[in-house]
């Protein structure tokens, strides 16, 4: 049982899908593994970590890849890497599946079974493998540091013989995992802190973290989850009465940091051009659903712009900005759901298809796609 890992192609991706800890792991289970050289670089990671955990780092991508039954990725391989996999192999990624039918179809062609980390079941078993809370959870931190380096004041209350500085406010919209993490960071840090979410569940979580919770609380509102957990799209009426409540609450904010993404559609508009005009000169906007279309009218990918002195803030893949923990958090995620692809006993790749974590996160099989979500429609 081989497993591969190679350098990811992005030259923007500094995460790497295996660390020291893992290979070791991953080696005591029977496999040998082969890492690609430099594969761990931008995560602080050497050459000489891989080997001395007991993989073997291999010069490029064909040395990588050969005869590999399971390849590792960050991000999902482009036709170059599909060229080098062999037929039948596993591989496992964040597949960005939503809209991408092209790619799809590509991995199909290619013949590898490929599964989709971000499709995961939010089920107990599967907690230690959920990419998209390790990942979310980091951005939310990140968010929170990106936004107090462009603010320019201090976050907390001080006094001092020179006079009292006031407690910056901020605002955290839509309280997933990242939002959470976001409440977490900037309490820590010492602001006053608000949050909205349509979900009323939130609204415990919220206040358990020492933060107000900021929302029209109407019939609408008490039943807008999913079954899995995600927030429903909400109504035009309440969507209304909701930005009226949080535009008046926005212009007193210091910092807004805005999270709120639905699986598979663009990310819900949340702040206004109007909104961002209202807020005061030297605050701050980070919109985290900028790779979805944000949630900010003004936000654009991958910029700090400024309008009317508001910093909007739209870094993309905001947890690769701090690489090395996120790189160990998603190599521990992978790990505990490539070992249930594994059997211990013989040291061997044996899939179990009937699983409910396999069938819900496969998207292709023996040249197919076969996520029931991402089959072709017919023309």
């Amino acid at each position: 049982m081989r497993l591969a890992v190679p350098t990811e192609t992005d030259p923007h991706e500094a995460r790497v899908a295996a660390t020291p800890e893992t290979v070791r792991k991953f080696v005591g289970l029977g496999a040998s593994v082969a890492v690609e050289s430099g594969a761990g670089a931008k995560s602080g990671i050497l050459d000489a970590d891989y080997e001395a955990a007991g993989a073997a780092v291999a010069q490029g991508l064909d040395d990588t890849l050969k005869d590999a039954d399971i390849v590792l990725t960050v991000r999902r391989p482009n036709d170059a890497e599909l060229a080098k996999i062999r037929r039948g192999a596993v591989v496992v990624a964040i597949m960005d599946p939503y809209g991408q039918d092209g790619a799809l179809a590509a991995l199909a062609q290619a013949g590898v079974d490929a599964f989709a980390m971000e499709l995961l079941p939010r089920i107990t078993r599967a907690q230690t493998m959920d990419v998209l809370s390790s990942q979310a959870n980091l951005a939310g931190y990140r968010a929170v540091i990106d936004a107090a380096a462009e603010y320019g004041r201090a976050l907390p209350l001080m006094m001092t013989p020179a006079g009292t500085v006031p407690a910056a406010k901020i605002f955290i919209m839509g309280v997933g995992v990242a939002g959470l993490q976001a409440i977490a960071t900037a309490r820590r840090l010492g602001a006053v802190v608000t949050a909205t979410d349509v979900r009323p569940a939130t609204k415990e979580q919220v206040e358990s973290l020492g933060a107000k919770f900021i929302a029209v609380e109407d019939d609408e509102f008490r039943q807008a989850e999913t079954g899995g957990g995600y927030a429903k799209e909400m109504s035009k009426e309440y969507q209304a009465k909701q930005a009226a409540l949080v535009a008046g609450h926005i212009a007193k904010q210091d910092i807004v940091v805005t999270t709120a993404l639905i699986p598979g559609r663009p990310a819900p508009r949340l702040i206004t051009a109007d909104m961002v005009r209202s807020m005061r000169p030297g605050s701050v906007i980070v919109d985290l659903a900028v790779e979805r279309g944000g949630n900010c009218e003004l936000s654009k990918p991958d910029e700090v712009v400024a309008v009317e002195g508001v910093k909007i803030v739209g870094h993309l893949n905001v947890a690769n900005r701090i690489a090395a923990t996120a790189s160990t958090l998603y190599a521990k995620n992978l790990l505990a759901f490539v070992e249930t692809l594994i059997d211990k006993q013989n040291k061997k790749l044996a899939i179990n298809w009937d699983d409910e974590i396999v069938r819900a996160t496969c998207l292709t099989r023996d040249g197919a796609i076969v996520h029931p979500n991402f089959q072709p429609k017919p023309a």
